[in-house]
């Protein structure tokens, strides 16, 4: 720590703004191969099936890894663990650039997978240790932005890469953002009590405000004897594969089933992911809002995903719909909902559980995200090569009403009263 002893106030938006630039570098990287899926998959003769293959193995690793990242996270600290995991990630995007058939690219794939994992992981610990309740919804949402930015920026600029370079470069270049941020990282991550620069004012904010998780302490396997613990992990295995999808299919279905050019592509895919960069600031302020009201945090949160679950049948216009226009503007209004409903679901986690163990807790309930993606991306693959988009985006329709339904069963009203399954 040989940062000037200058206090400076408001020093936990700057750790979220690197939360914020570490999750838009996680999506360029996890979103290179989405981007230029069509142009690689035929220069390497890769099928829809061995495509599908491809992005699951980057799940099955992220999926793998969410608990181990979760224990690394609490037991080396946010600071450490987050820099080597944007490390780990940054290497294995440029690695990308060595493929020539799909073993090759499924192989890299699955070493990206096995170090993005650990970003939002860090994220929501680092939240839990610089944020109050009323804020928290708010930075889940920069970081959930920050996703969707990702996947806005992606698009335009893997394109003009590609299209000046080639898709080989274009792995390199994504690659290296990591090692720049990394250098701003280890120079301002620290816990607020150890921080130079927090002022008291800020320190005594962060560790008194009411509502905030229980500070109890809790054995890593006693997670898995609460209902909140299986309500979060299934209403993620439930309702994330819609977003697994969009980010890894959506260029490919826009091309193979409404004739989207490469350059049409990469003037359009980051309109969804826009308007899902809205969701989520809107889905964290409007919980942060019903709190300074009065209302409980977890009771917030679920007040905002029941409207954004009750969007999500929208998903029926987009294969129904002869209209390019009318059927992106779907996908749009779907994006933003899911947004705004995942920014409160991750949220609950640093509000149920002790700031100790959230890195533990958040990799339980993140591991269901990538369970569901695995699982619909292997069926999305078999669907779209021997049938249609169609039947995908009927089921998309409902998993978000069924997870709502599911988190509200298991948990029972409250998912903050810690009681035992």
């Amino acid at each position: 720590m040989n940062m000037s002893a200058k206090l400076l106030p408001n020093v936990r938006w700057r750790i979220a703004a690197l939360l914020f630039a570490a999750t838009v570098i996680n999506y360029i990287d996890r979103q290179t191969l989405s981007v230029l899926a069509s142009e690689i998959t035929a220069e390497l003769g890769i099928s829809d099936i061995e495509y599908s293959q491809v992005v699951q193995a980057f799940l099955i690793c992220y999926a793998a890894m969410y608990m181990v990242w979760g224990r690394i996270i609490d037991r080396w600290g946010t600071r450490v663990a987050l820099a080597v995991s944007m490390v780990w990630w940054s290497l294995a995007n440029a690695g990308h650039a060595l493929s020539r058939g799909a073993l090759g690219l499924g192989v890299f794939r699955a070493l990206l997978g096995l170090g993005e994992s650990g970003n939002f992981l860090a994220a929501e610990k680092a939240i839990s240790e610089w944020f109050p309740p009323q804020e928290r919804g708010f930075a889940n949402g920069l970081v959930n932005a920050a996703a969707s930015t990702g996947a806005v920026l992606a698009p335009p600029l893997i394109v003009l890469i590609f299209t000046q370079w080639g898709w080989r470069v274009a792995f390199v270049v994504t690659g290296a953002f990591g090692f720049v941020w990394l250098v701003f990282w280890l120079r301002w991550y620290w816990v607020p009590s150890k921080h130079p620069r927090v002022t008291s004012g800020e320190r005594v904010l962060i560790e008194t405000a009411p509502g905030g998780p229980p500070r109890r302490t809790v054995r890593w396997i006693e997670l898995f004897g609460f209902r909140q613990t299986w309500a979060l992990f299934l209403a993620r295995v439930l309702a994330d594969p819609v977003w697994w999808f969009y980010l890894f299919w959506l260029p490919k279905y826009l091309s193979d089933e409404r004739g989207f050019s490469i350059v049409a592509i990469g003037l359009t895919t980051w309109v969804p992911f826009l308007t899902a960069d809205l969701g989520a600031i809107a889905g964290g302020w409007l919980s942060g809002r019903l709190i300074r009201r009065g209302m409980a945090p977890v009771q917030a949160r679920k007040w905002v995903m029941l409207p954004a679950a009750a969007v999500m049948p929208l998903s029926l216009i987009v294969p129904a719909s002869d209209s390019s226009v009318v059927a992106v503007t779907a996908i749009c209004v779907v994006t933003f909902a899911h947004m705004a409903w995942k920014t409160n679901l991750m949220t609950m986690t640093v509000d149920v559980y002790p700031t100790a163990v959230v890195g533990s807790a958040a990799g339980i309930v993140g591991l269901g995200s990538s369970l569901g993606g695995v699982i619909f991306t292997g069926i999305t693959g078999v669907v779209v090569e021997r049938y249609s988009y169609a039947a995908i985006f009927f089921v998309m329709a409902f998993l978000h009403p069924i997870a709502l339904a599911v988190l509200h069963v298991l948990a029972r009203g409250s998912v903050g009263e810690k009681t035992a399954a």
